[in-house]
């Protein structure tokens, strides 16, 4: 929940598998025509949807560095909630544009707070964060310069992450005398393991790309104008699979991780068997036996 000012564009001051078709590279720098636009008021909300192909953007608009004020945070509890209704959307990306992901929450509202407003706000912020994070759909989050503090505990929700070679990732708020209050000290600790959290939550300190991926912060690294479209064609590869055994595989997956390995077995084992109720299930066996792998179309019921 890195608060950081919203003027200026420069760094902040810190002290210390099967083929995919290929992605439109219209969203970098400019918003995508041709496509379905979401109710959300991006002048007012700073957060668009986007669908095209199945393929829903969460684009975070508020230049130059996307802090995440209130409004911005209202807008991605909306955005959130459509693109987990809409049938048409089977994947989601989410992403700040060319030049920055999110370099967190925005000081010109927080340095006033007093205990009671820190308590009000912060739950507002989790809600929205929390909101991301349970979208019943696969999810990529698409990096593309900082993503520090509240800008990294919301890639932290997506459920993949992908990031440019100029990417610098960081929970930094113990500079400013605070912690990560969206999610760092949780979502972190359980993406990286607990030693490697408190290595970058007691410092402060940034990782470059390549510490980020050998930590497993992110799933994989390419040039910074490659973001968008790796991360929309892997979002297409996505979407063209089973929508419910998809969703079965998050819920088996992110509730297991909370609980003790008993239960999350009886949680997968519902799941498991949930699917057999489901057309996909059976077309996809039946394609398996008479076909091979790979031939399945999923239709999503």
């Amino acid at each position: 929940m890195k608060p950081v000012h919203e003027t200026g564009g420069t760094e902040p001051a810190v002290r210390n598998g099967p083929s995919v078709p290929p992605a439109p590279a219209r969203m970098p720098g400019s918003r995508q025509s041709g496509v379905s636009l979401s109710g959300v008021d991006e002048n007012t909300d700073r957060v668009s949807v986007q669908v095209s192909e199945g393929v829903a953007t969460i684009r975070i608009d508020r230049p130059p560095m996307n802090a995440l004020d209130s409004v911005a945070q209202r807008g991605l509890r909306r955005a959130a909630a459509e693109v987990g209704d809409r049938r048409d959307v089977r994947a989601v990306v989410i992403y700040g544009g060319p030049k920055v992901f999110a370099a967190g929450a925005d000081v010109k509202e927080m340095v006033e707070w007093d205990h009671l407003t820190a308590v009000e706000k912060s739950a507002a912020l989790t809600r929205s964060f929390s909101a991301v994070a349970e979208i019943p759909k696969p999810t990529i989050a698409a990096i593309t310069g900082y993503a520090l503090g509240g800008g990294l505990e919301l890639a932290l929700c997506a459920d993949l992450r992908i990031a440019g070679d100029n990417a610098k990732l960081g929970q930094p708020e113990i500079l400013l005398g605070i912690i990560p209050g969206a999610g760092g000290t949780q979502r972190l600790s359980r993406l990286v393991g607990v030693g490697r959290a408190k290595d970058l939550i007691y410092t402060g300190r940034f990782v470059k790309a390549d510490e980020a991926l050998a930590m497993g912060l992110v799933n994989q690294v390419v040039p910074p104008d490659e973001v968008y479209e790796e991360a929309v064609a892997l979002a297409r590869r996505l979407a063209a699979g089973p929508p419910w055994a998809l969703r079965a595989a998050k819920t088996a997956i992110d509730r297991g991780i909370e609980t003790d390995l008993a239960t999350g077995l009886d949680i997968e084992r519902a799941q498991f068997a949930g699917l057999f109720a489901t057309r996909d299930q059976n077309d996809g066996m039946r394609s398996f036996v008479e076909h091979g792998p790979g031939h399945a179309e999923f239709e999503g019921c």
